[in-house]
C-alpha cells in the first residue's frame, strides 16, 4: 500500500512539474497579435479558429497554450505541407500541350488562308443602308408571327433525335433511335430513301456544305454518328454508308462539318472533340479541355472558330488557327446541350439543362442575355442562317420558340408536338422550319 501511495503521489508531482515547464514554455512563444494571423495559424494545426465568447486576447492564449504542447515546429511542418500541397495543385492546374502532327500545321495554315476572305463579306454588308436592313428585318418579324404547322410526318417507330435540311432546301434527312437514317423530299414530306448502318441510338446526321450544290451524288454528302461511338459517312446514291470514321471508344453525340466541307468535327462523352481532315483521311486535331463530355459542337460562318459546348456546365471557344481557348462561356448552371454561332460572327447562342438560352458576345467576351426560354432543358439551338434576324430554340417541353435577333423577344411558339422536341432547322431559302421529337414525327413549318 505504502509503495502505491509513493508512486501515485510521484504521478502527480511529475504532472504538476510537466505544467510548470508547459507554462513556462508558453511564456517564452511568441504569438503574432494579428487576430487573421491567430486564426490562420489554429486553422492550420486543424483546430476551431474561435469558439463561443471568446474574443482575440483569448484565441491568442488559446493558440499558445497549443503550442506549448505540440510544440512550435508543428505549424512550421503544417505550413510546409500546405505549400507543397499548393505547388501541386499549381502544377496539376498548368497548361500544357502536346506536339502536333506536320498535318496539323499545314491545316492551320490551311484554315487561317480559309478565313481571312470574310472581310470582304463583313464590307459588303456595311454597305447596304441600315434602314433597308432594318425594314427587312421587321418584315421578316411579321412574317414569322403566322408561322403555322404544314406538314406532320411519322418518321421511325423511335423518337427522332435529329433533323436538317439539304443546302438546295429540297431534302430533309432525319436520324433516330432506331439505327435508320432516312432522307424525304421537301415539302411534301416523301420517303426518299433509307439509310442503313448503326446498330443503336444515331444522335445526329448533317449535310455537308455542298451537298444537292456542287458535290456529286455519289461523294461524301453526310456524316452520321451514334452512341456506340460510331461516325459513318453517307453519299446520296446509296442506303450503305461510303465510309467509317474510327477511333471514338465512347458515345459520339454530334458532327459538324467545317464549312470548307474539308474537315468534320466530332463529339466525344470521353471529355474530347475530334477534327478530321476527310482529304488526308486522319484525324489531325484531338482535343481536350472539357471535364466531362463533349455534347455539342459548332463551326463559326467563316471557318476560324470552333464552339463546343460540354456537360460539365462550360462552354468554350477554340481558335482553328492556333489550338487555343480564346474564350470560356461561364454562366449556365447544367450541362450545356446545344451552341450555335449567329451570321453575323460575333454573337454565340447556347441552350441547357437550367431551361435558358444564353447569348454571348465575342467582342466583349462576356454573356449579353439571358433568355428564360423554356420550361425543360433545351435540346436545340438555331440562328437564321442566312441573316440571323431570328434564334430558334426546341426543348423538351414539347415546343419550340422563335426569338428576335437582337432584342431577344419572343416572337412564336411552335406547339405541336405530343413529346420532347429534340431537334430543329431552318431550311437555306428560308421559308421552311423542321422540328422532330420524341413523338416519332417531325413538323415543317411555314408562314402563312
Amino acid at each position: 500500500m505504502e509503495m502505491e501511495m509513493e508512486e501515485r503521489v510521484s504521478e502527480r508531482q511529475a504532472e504538476v512539474l510537466a505544467e510548470f515547464e508547459r507554462r513556462k514554455r508558453a511564456r517564452q512563444i511568441t504569438v503574432s497579435t494579428d487576430d487573421a494571423e491567430v486564426k490562420a495559424c489554429l486553422r492550420a494545426l486543424g483546430e476551431p479558429i474561435t469558439l463561443f465568447g471568446e474574443g482575440p486576447a483569448e484565441r491568442r492564449e488559446r493558440l499558445r497554450n497549443i503550442l506549448s504542447v505540440v510544440g512550435p515546429d508543428a505549424l512550421k511542418k503544417s505550413k510546409k505541407e500546405d505549400e507543397r500541397g499548393k505547388r501541386s495543385q499549381e502544377e496539376c492546374q498548368q497548361t500544357w500541350y502536346h506536339e502536333g502532327a506536320t498535318t496539323l500545321k499545314e491545316a492551320r495554315l490551311w484554315l487561317a488562308r480559309y478565313s481571312l476572305p470574310r472581310l470582304d463579306a463583313a464590307r459588303a454588308q456595311k454597305e447596304i443602308p441600315e434602314s433597308s436592313r432594318t425594314v427587312r428585318q421587321q418584315e421578316l418579324h411579321k412574317t414569322l408571327r403566322g408561322l403555322n404547322n404544314f406538314c406532320s410526318q411519322i418518321g421511325d417507330e423511335r423518337p427522332i433525335s435529329s433533323c436538317q435540311f439539304s443546302p438546295n432546301s429540297k431534302l430533309l434527312v432525319t436520324a433516330s433511335w432506331s439505327g435508320l437514317c432516312k432522307l424525304w423530299a421537301v415539302p411534301d414530306c416523301s420517303l426518299v430513301r433509307t439509310l442503313r448502318g448503326h446498330n443503336t441510338n444515331v444522335g445526329a446526321i448533317t449535310f455537308h456544305p455542298q451537298a444537292t450544290l456542287s458535290l456529286d451524288t455519289a461523294d461524301v454528302n453526310m456524316a452520321s454518328c451514334a452512341g456506340d461511338g460510331s461516325v459513318k459517312l453517307w453519299s446520296l446514291d446509296s442506303d450503305e454508308p461510303v465510309a467509317d470514321i474510327e477511333g471514338h471508344a465512347m458515345r459520339v453525340a454530334r458532327v459538324a462539318w467545317h464549312p470548307s466541307g474539308r474537315f468534320l468535327g466530332t463529339t466525344c462523352y470521353d471529355h474530347s472533340w475530334r477534327l478530321w481532315d476527310l482529304e488526308a483521311q486522319e484525324e489531325i486535331l484531338h482535343q481536350e479541355g472539357h471535364s466531362k463530355g463533349v455534347h455539342d459542337l459548332h463551326f463559326h460562318p467563316d471557318g476560324s472558330l470552333a464552339g463546343t459546348g460540354g456537360l460539365d456546365a462550360f462552354g468554350r471557344i477554340w481558335d482553328l488557327r492556333t489550338g487555343r481557348c480564346v474564350m470560356f462561356l461561364e454562366g449556365h448552371l447544367k450541362e450545356i446541350y446545344a451552341i450555335d454561332f449567329s451570321p453575323n460572327g460575333f454573337h454565340v447562342a447556347t441552350g441547357s439543362g437550367d431551361n435558358t438560352c444564353k447569348v454571348w458576345d465575342l467582342r466583349q467576351r462576356r454573356c449579353i442575355y439571358t433568355i428564360p426560354a423554356h420550361q425543360n432543358l433545351l435540346s436545340s439551338v438555331k440562328f437564321q442562317p442566312t441573316d440571323g434576324h431570328y434564334l430558334l430554340t426546341g426543348a423538351y417541353d414539347n415546343t419550340a420558340k422563335v426569338w428576335t435577333h437582337p432584342g431577344w423577344s419572343p416572337l412564336k411558339t411552335l406547339a405541336g408536338h405530343e413529346g420532347k422536341v429534340m431537334g430543329l432547322d431552318v431550311s437555306a431559302d428560308g421559308q421552311l422550319i423542321a422540328t422532330c421529337s420524341y413523338d416519332r414525327t417531325f413538323k415543317l413549318w411555314v408562314s402563312e
